[in-house]
């Protein structure tokens, strides 16, 4: 990290851009192609300057000795910055042709073009973020409604790098009793560890663990949309509720039977949360090929589901209601009754009283809201609310997993009377999963290198 770095910290095209500038040598680069900006200009302090002339380098510059641009420059000197080294940021105008003149003028006074997320991997090897709150970064950047960005910035804050602190000083003391036993092993009468409030304890922080992993399957589905499948007969208004929750014609309405004959996928957000919407072929009996592969994708979507909205608009049947909970076992399952504008329906205890029921009309757009508050409810997100930590990594979740599988082998030795050097072992093992999360041991840099390398320049 001798290099000093350079790059376009902002979207293209804008009314205002930022470069940002890294390393040993940020400010005298700074000082060569800002005037007003020295030595002694004091740290978190914006300064108005001017940027110097485009170097002539053949005819695209010309040569001009006009300045490049006015701008406002702020540094930021070590180690207080974001990547814990002498920072530089310049706000100058948008232009792609300011921006990468000023690139130029940088890098011809000795500053390099910085890699994709160098900045970010600065600060992790700096020690100004550790690994989970750096990869926080790229989530905060991605997030695209509240529930992301929450989760995201609870991760960026340190919540999940300091739950796993906690969990990994519980565990280091449960190691430090059993290597002090393994120490004295001359002295068979010599226990250093209770057994029993070993165990109590391993048992709490697995149960912990086994929490954090389960949280990964509503983290995933807040970053990815939390996927809700519409199915029913045909022509009971599947395509025409899609519409109307879009607010889009998304897909194409008619009364001809199995109009629909694949799925069709978009989302919308509803309460800060995005819901990915997927409307699905009327299920039938049918001689069409083409419908049957579509019908059959249909109940591939209501396997990928998390939640499914059955939509009919006619007194369904016994064997109807047996078919749809038979296919949505373990899925949130809404009973949705359409065309309320023109026929009457039975109440909700006569057509099946096991599931969520909701009267709507697509076509007028009545009970859309009491149907958005349904959904919402059976995403189920009291995890949110509950605590500040989500797991949204897949890399988290496997380390996890690799955590709680050797905890499970401790609690397993510890009720077996195994010897304290095989239990230690395992303890061992639990210390060094968490730490990977986080970065607390010797990573290898391949790993690090994948992760830094989803980042944009710039960050």
């Amino acid at each position: 990290m001798t290099d000093t770095i350079c790059a376009i910290a902002t979207a293209p095209g804008g009314a205002i851009g930022i470069v940002r500038l890294s390393g040993p040598k940020a400010i005298p680069i700074t000082s060569r192609v800002c005037c007003r900006i020295t030595a002694a200009t004091p740290s978190r302090t914006a300064v108005f300057t001017t940027i110097a002339s485009p170097i002539p380098i053949g005819e695209c510059h010309g040569g001009t000795s006009s300045p490049l641009d006015e701008a406002i420059v702020t540094l930021f000197r070590a180690p207080a910055s974001y990547t814990g080294e002498d920072c530089v940021e310049i706000s100058c105008h948008g232009s792609r042709y300011i921006l990468n003149s000023l690139l130029d003028l940088l890098i011809h006074e000795g500053a390099r073009l910085a890699n994709p997320g160098e900045f970010t991997q600065r600060a992790f090897l700096n020690g100004k973020l550790d690994l989970s709150q750096a990869e926080a970064v790229a989530d905060l950047i991605a997030s695209t409604n509240s529930a992301t960005h929450h989760v995201a910035m609870s991760q960026l804050r340190g919540h999940f790098s300091s739950e796993l602190a906690t969990l990994r000083d519980q565990l280091l003391h449960l190691t430090s009793l059993l290597e002090l036993e393994l120490d004295f092993a001359d002295h068979e009468e010599l226990e250093f560890a209770d057994r029993s409030e070993l165990l109590a304890l391993a048992q709490t922080i697995d149960t912990r663990i086994t929490a954090l992993a389960r949280s990964f399957e509503t983290g995933q589905a807040l970053k990815e949309g939390i996927p809700v499948a519409i199915v029913g007969k045909t022509n009971v208004g599947k395509s025409t509720l899609l519409n109307r929750l879009l607010h889009d014609d998304r897909a194409i309405v008619s009364d001809i039977h199995g109009t629909t004959r694949d799925t069709i996928e978009d989302t919308i957000d509803i309460r800060g949360v995005t819901f990915r919407f997927i409307d699905t072929a009327g299920i039938r009996q049918t001689t069409d090929s083409i419908e049957q592969i579509g019908i059959a994708r249909t109940y591939a979507a209501i396997d990928k589901a998390r939640i499914v909205l059955w939509l009919i608009d006619e007194q369904p049947t016994a064997t109807d209601i047996a078919d749809i909970q038979a296919h949505c076992q373990g899925k949130a399952l809404l009973l949705v009754q359409n065309k309320t504008d023109i026929r009457n329906f039975p109440d909700s205890g006569s057509v099946t009283s096991s599931e969520t029921y909701i009267p709507i009309s697509a076509k007028l757009g009545t009970g859309l809201q009491e149907l958005e508050n349904a959904i919402y409810a059976a995403a189920d997100l009291s995890a949110l609310a509950d605590t500040d930590v989500i797991v949204t990594s897949a890399r988290h979740y496997e380390a996890l997993n690799r955590a709680h599988d050797s905890l499970s082998r401790v609690i397993n030795g510890l009720l077996t009377s195994l010897p304290s050097d095989l239990v230690a072992e395992d303890l061992r093992l639990t210390l060094d999963a968490l730490a990977d999360i986080t970065g607390g041991t010797i990573t290898p840099q391949e790993t690090l290198n994948n992760i830094f390398a989803h980042f944009c320049v710039g960050k």
